[in-house]
């Protein structure tokens, strides 16, 4: 396992000095997490990404990728309703092939679950990351916006038929998924697939996941793989959607592809999303009502958008993101080693089974080692 450099203590400590001063109770998670929940949550293509190991009881875990699910999951175990934590410790991730990248590292960062306005956070995360990631003395940063929601918001305003408009949102953070939709591919699922997709359709996550195992208890079905029912299950409904759903026809996938293709200074992007969008336009012009709002915010507290962009394209691997995206990059250390990353997940409580919550979740890392500028990992 290949170890990034360390740094000065007084550099760590000027890039730490941020958080220390945001409010939040330092804590720590278990550095092993479910396997089986982390595919759940972050998707199947993250797999090749975790060191996997035997768990308590002979259940495979694996070695945190980062801390957001370990911290949520905590402070959800605990019961607590709203919580902001601070946390410093190692994060582990199998480096591509052929990469020289550190697999085991240092993250600080923070979590937040709070109730109030998402807006309002969401700024003060990008200006805490931004600041840490200042600290660190490189003169060559630069902040990528996105958001999931507001692709969402667009989708909903071409006035699609609901399963093809459901469909194009969850390929948004997949990149050859969102290719296949805009050029009209994708394979139906055979007979057998298409059955028990028909039975699975429409229920809940959660009772489609218990309907399939007792498929399989009744079959005397083992599954192999390390894949979870509730996976299995969502991968065959959207199968079974994909043959149903229809296309998109030629003007909404160019429509779709010019929003793709935005990517400009904040206040110049919000205005090329709201001139593309579609009949059913009020959710979209809340959410860049919102973005107008965000941004102002986030001037407000030094962050520098002259040196920021709005990419309508940008998403996560991970994918319990469901809002407002960013990351902090360096020229130096070019666009896939960011310096700090975060976003907002609000859906991840109700994935991790807590079933009230009126508190947002939004949260953000930063990698030390990156920042400092003696650093190269």
């Amino acid at each position: 396992m290949r170890l990034e450099r360390s740094i000065p203590a007084e550099a760590l400590d000027a890039i730490r000095a941020p958080l220390l001063a945001a409010g939040a109770a330092p804590t720590d998670a278990p550095v092993l997490q479910p396997l089986g929940l982390l595919l759940d949550l972050a998707g199947e293509a993250m797999r090749s990404r975790l060191f996997v190991v035997s768990g308590d009881g002979g259940e495979e875990a694996a070695l945190r990728p980062d801390f957001t699910v370990a911290v949520a999951r905590q402070h959800f175990a605990g019961g607590a309703g709203s919580g902001r934590y601070r946390y410093e410790g190692k994060a582990f991730r199998v480096a591509p092939r052929g990469s020289d990248r550190a697999e085991e590292f240092l993250q600080i960062g923070i979590e937040a679950f709070e109730a109030g306005d998402p807006v309002a956070a969401d700024a003060e995360m990008a200006a805490l990351a931004w600041a840490a990631s200042a600290a660190g003395g490189r003169g060559d940063l630069s902040l990528v916006l996105g958001d999931v929601s507001l692709f969402a918001a667009f989708v909903d305003s071409l006035d699609l038929a609901a399963p093809l408009a459901a469909r194009l949102k969850r390929a948004f953070a997949k990149p050859r998924q969102l290719k296949a939709e805009l050029e009209g591919e994708g394979a139906a699922p055979d007979a057998d697939q298409s059955r028990i997709a028909a039975l699975l359709a429409g229920l809940p996550e959660a009772e489609a996941s218990a309907v399939l195992q007792e498929l399989w208890s009744l079959a005397g079905i083992e599954p192999v793989g390390g894949r979870r029912p509730a996976e299995i299950a969502r991968r065959l409904v959207e199968k079974a959607e994909t043959a149903k759903a229809g296309r998109l026809d030629p003007d909404q996938a160019a429509k779709v592809r010019a929003f793709l293709a935005v990517s400009d200074r904040p206040d110049a992007a919000l205005d090329a999303i709201a001139a593309l969008a579609g009949p059913n336009d009020g959710a979209l012009k809340a959410a860049v009502a919102g973005w107008r709002a965000r941004l102002s915010g986030m001037a407000a507290q030094g962050v520098p958008l002259e040196h920021a962009t709005l990419a309508a394209a940008f998403g996560r691997a991970f994918g319990y993101y469901d809002g407002y995206l960013f990351e902090v990059r360096s020229a130096g250390l070019g666009d896939e080693r960011p310096i700090a990353a975060g976003g907002r997940y609000d859906g991840l409580p109700g994935r991790l089974g807590v079933s009230t919550t009126n508190t947002g979740a939004v949260g953000f890392m930063v990698r030390p080692a990156r920042a400092y500028a003696g650093g190269g990992e």
